[in-house]
């Protein structure tokens, strides 16, 4: 990624403290080590590697990426100005601001970038996700938003062939990392993160991210820790969690868990539109 380049844009934003390494473990890691040790702050802090070597997703799940192939990031962010009920919108955010830089996207909740493809099994493969950690820092809540994007992949394993893709799969050439990093944090900065730090506009980031996603009107199935839902993905309440109505009527308001889609319900649809 051209390192400077981006930096340079960004001047003058809130996320003006962008910091790039070639190989870590973890970006998410790295940036609760600085944020405890004193090395970063009280600013938001952000971190891109070109390679992780620990990278993983929600449930510890691993994330493996070729070097130079993705874009790996970690947003450090302190959130005390923002009321705890609405830190969980932080990663919708974030991810209406990916869509910005990338309108071929949509989202799936409730972390999952992904690319419609209406003529496979699940109607969507998947080209990145989102991970939340919350932390505290000498009495100031942050949280630490990590993105893991396929952007330049040059072929898949055969596990994930038919469900993942990367972008320049999706427009047919190379995307510009740098490009996609400074018009993603631009848009987090600018546009999405003024919606959620109002109150009285946090309506239009859930109306934007009632758009942008493939789960609403779709047949689900979610996996909770010991028991699941199947039913219709019907709505987004302002705390961010999905409401799943299920066959016999019954609404669920599903903070956390594992979303599959299902097949489509006769009649509904999801718009993806940007």
């Amino acid at each position: 990624m051209d390192f400077e380049r981006a930096k340079a844009a960004l001047a003058g934003l809130r996320f003006a403290d962008l910091r790039w390494v070639a190989a870590t473990g973890s970006t998410n890691d790295d940036v609760r080590r600085w944020l405890t040790e004193g090395s970063a702050g009280p600013e938001p802090v952000v971190l891109v590697a070109d390679h992780q070597t620990q990278g993983r997703g929600r449930l510890d799940r691993s994330w493996q990426a070729p070097p130079g192939s993705s874009v790996l990031m970690t947003v450090g962010l302190p959130v005390s100005h923002v009321e705890p009920p609405r830190h969980p919108l932080i990663p919708i955010a974030l991810a209406l601001a990916v869509t910005d830089a990338f309108p071929q996207l949509a989202l799936k909740w409730p972390n999952d970038l992904v690319v419609p493809v209406p003529a496979d099994e699940l109607g969507y493969r998947k080209a990145g996700g989102l991970l939340a950690e919350a932390l505290e820092v000498d009495g100031v809540p942050w949280l630490l938003v990590g993105l893991g994007l396929n952007v330049n992949w040059p072929s898949f394993p055969p596990e994930l062939e038919a469900s993942a893709t990367s972008l320049d799969r999706i427009v047919g050439r190379p995307v510009d990392r740098a490009d996609l990093v400074v018009g993603t944090l631009t848009a987090f900065a600018t546009r999405w993160l003024p919606l959620l730090e109002d109150p009285e506009r946090v309506t239009e980031l859930l109306g934007a991210y009632r758009a942008r996603t493939t789960t609403l009107g779709a047949r689900v199935r979610v996996q909770l820790f010991d028991t699941q839902i199947v039913g219709v993905a019907t709505d987004l309440r302002d705390d961010g969690a999905l409401v799943v109505t299920d066959d016999g009527g019954v609404e669920h308001a599903v903070t956390a868990g594992d979303v599959v889609h299902l097949r489509p319900v006769a009649g509904q649809g999801s718009s993806t539109s940007s």
